[in-house]
């Protein structure tokens, strides 16, 4: 038994004042207080009762280790009660990492507000061209676009998703319109590098058929809004988050390619540490995050429309 356990099982043989009442109190028989209360008294090496067939009393040593041990109880339970307060009360500093592009444009502001509704939570982002590691890089949460997560973490989707194919009406004027994904092969395509994809090879689908295309071209990035640029510019064919250029595609600045083929899912979904004890901040973020991406997130997944 632990000290604190021993101090509550003696706390109550006090007040009960007899073996027999405490053993009922605590379901067990007489003679397994009786031995409980001996191998206390051998590990502190002092005799904490004076017990007769009639009646028990404390000792001098029985009194200090109650009224002392009273004491410690007493802060312990202080201590788990200040504890259990500050994990419902969202306060703290909470780390986050989501990748350049998208945390500029759409994670930053949401912590702005989340700020304001939050002001006891310090909330610091890091961006990066990849997604950080929970564990390693000891983010609270990260915010990722693609395939889900192993099961080791907690995550909640905040926004459906998919990549395109595109270019501007410039270079397709210019170089023709792929009708096949072979013929991939044949234009300049533009590349964001980023987490651990293959560079330079495209995987498509179309129901059951499937192709992989090794492509080519002049320019990559590991910053999406870059190649985003050089699309816009004529330079070549784009693979791209349907969230970040669906502005163009439906302006016509940026068109469609082989539009029929699906790629790589790219939901967009927040990544924590989950299990049975949620800190509050943390809750209280995901919540929001939750709550600001809604309006973006129909039943399904994301089809033909920008």
């Amino acid at each position: 038994m632990d000290g604190f356990s021993d101090i509550a099982f003696f706390a109550l043989l006090s007040k009960e004042g007899s073996m027999r009442s405490a053993a009922q109190q605590l379901g067990v028989t007489g003679p397994a207080v009786s031995k409980r209360l001996a191998a206390l008294e051998a590990r502190l090496g002092a005799r904490l009762m004076q017990r007769t067939t009639r009646r028990m009393s404390l000792t001098p040593e029985g009194e200090r280790y109650l009224v002392e041990g009273a004491r410690l109880l007493s802060d312990l339970g202080s201590l788990e009660r200040a504890i259990g307060g500050a994990a419902a009360v969202p306060q703290g500093l909470l780390r986050v990492n989501a990748t350049f592009g998208f945390g500029r444009r759409h994670i930053a502001p949401a912590l702005g507000t989340f700020a304001q509704r939050f002001p006891e939570v310090e909330v610091q982002l890091q961006l990066s061209d990849r997604p950080a590691d929970l564990l390693e890089d000891r983010f609270d949460l990260v915010v990722r676009m693609g395939d889900m997560p192993d099961s080791r973490w907690t995550a909640r989707v905040l926004a459906r998703n998919r990549r395109v194919l595109c270019a501007s009406p410039r270079y397709l004027q210019a170089m023709g319109t792929p009708s096949s994904p072979q013929e991939l092969t044949r234009h300049a395509c533009l590349f964001i590098r980023e987490g651990d994809e293959a560079f330079g090879t495209w995987h498509l689908r179309n129901g059951a058929q499937t192709e992989t295309v090794k492509v080519r071209g002049p320019l990559s990035a590991n910053d999406g809004e870059s190649a985003t640029a050089w699309a816009m510019a004529g330079h070549g064919i784009l693979m791209r988050s349907a969230w970040e250029v669906g502005p163009l595609l439906r302006a016509g600045q940026l068109l469609p390619v082989l539009p029929e083929w699906r790629l790589p899912p790219a939901d967009i979904y927040v990544q924590f540490h989950g299990g049975a004890h949620l800190p509050a901040k943390t809750k209280a973020l995901v919540d929001h995050l939750v709550e600001v991406f809604a309006p973006q997130r129909p039943p399904g997944r994301a089809d033909a429309s920008w």
